[in-house]
């Protein structure tokens, strides 16, 4: 899963929160991770379900969990982590905290009945919480309006449940991070909660087992007009004398090295190409905090 061309809104985002703060994302929100500077080498480590993988297996690639970092575990269950967020957030208010939670949703996933309790329940109990929705125009495979984003829009659903909402271009890393502030200020001040719509664009596929041509014009990505993000606040930089071009080539280069150097090291502890299987021990690690002794009895007769 890639978040290609909606690079601006979780990186904005994430630098408009604070330490404390929980996220409840999709599986496009990695630069939420990356920003508050979890180890890459445990992130593609994860991706392998090597013998590093922070969540040992147990998890779908991309589906990261990672407490410490405010990150709460990714579900496959489309929808579920609204109303995850929304409870987190109350619970945060009850306990006379100031952290607050940023929950993330897709256009498809608006569908969702978990959508519409998440809302009703943040307006009723007022959460300090901000209700993401991230508008990249395609679900797997279906255009944002087979969702109900035609006829109205996504931040529309906000206003009727009495929440402040707002519709914003995702792919200007300014406006997301102003937004973003934004709403993080209203939450910690007890104003309530905020429903933002995201407006971008899915520049590559669902997944990679996915092809997109099957369902729109290969090169709809370069017709969107919001255009990409990372350009645009490359030009912009370059327009206030902030950034070069050299500057930039110089900056891709420095990250795509730190990358590569992740992955190779993340591969020293096993890939699946390279005949890694894990333990079978570690089916038994980690399930209970204390194990029961059928396990005990399970595990002895592995010879493990």
């Amino acid at each position: 899963m890639q978040s290609l061309g909606e690079e601006a809104i979780g990186t904005a985002h994430a630098m408009a929160l604070e330490d404390g703060d929980m996220c409840f994302p999709t599986y496009r929100q990695q630069s939420l991770l990356i920003v508050r500077n979890y180890p890459l080498v445990d992130m593609i480590c994860q991706l392998f379900s090597n013998e590093r993988d922070p969540l040992k297996g147990r998890q779908l690639p991309v589906m990261y969990s990672a407490r410490d970092y405010g990150f709460f575990s990714i579900s496959g269950n489309l929808a579920t982590q609204f109303v995850q967020a929304v409870g987190w957030g109350m619970a945060s208010a009850i306990k006379g905290d100031t952290k607050i939670a940023s929950a993330w949703i897709g256009d498809g996933a608006t569908a969702e009945a978990d959508f519409d309790t998440g809302l009703t329940f943040a307006h009723v109990y007022r959460a300090p919480v901000i209700l993401n929705v991230v508008n990249n125009q395609w679900a797997i495979s279906t255009f944002q309006a087979i969702a109900g984003g035609e006829d109205t829009t996504f931040a529309a659903r906000g206003v009727g449940c009495g929440i402040a909402s707002l519709r914003v271009d995702g792919n200007d890393f300014l406006a997301v991070y102003a937004a973003s502030k934004w709403a993080a200020e209203r939450a910690r001040s007890n104003i309530g909660p905020t429903l933002i719509e995201w407006v971008t664009y899915r520049a590559g596929p669902h997944s990679t087992s996915d092809d997109p041509t099957k369902y729109r014009p290969a090169d709809d990505w370069a017709c969107f007009p919001l255009g990409d993000p990372v350009e645009r606040l490359k030009k912009h930089l370059i327009s206030l004398g902030a950034w070069s071009d050299a500057e930039h080539e110089a900056t891709q280069k420095e990250l795509e090295a730190e990358v590569i150097a992740a992955q190779k090291q993340a591969e020293q502890f096993g890939t699946l190409n390279g005949g890694y299987a894990p333990s079978a021990a570690s089916i038994f690690d980690e399930v209970y905090k204390d194990m029961p002794e059928h396990l005990r009895e399970q595990r002895q007769l592995l010879g493990i």
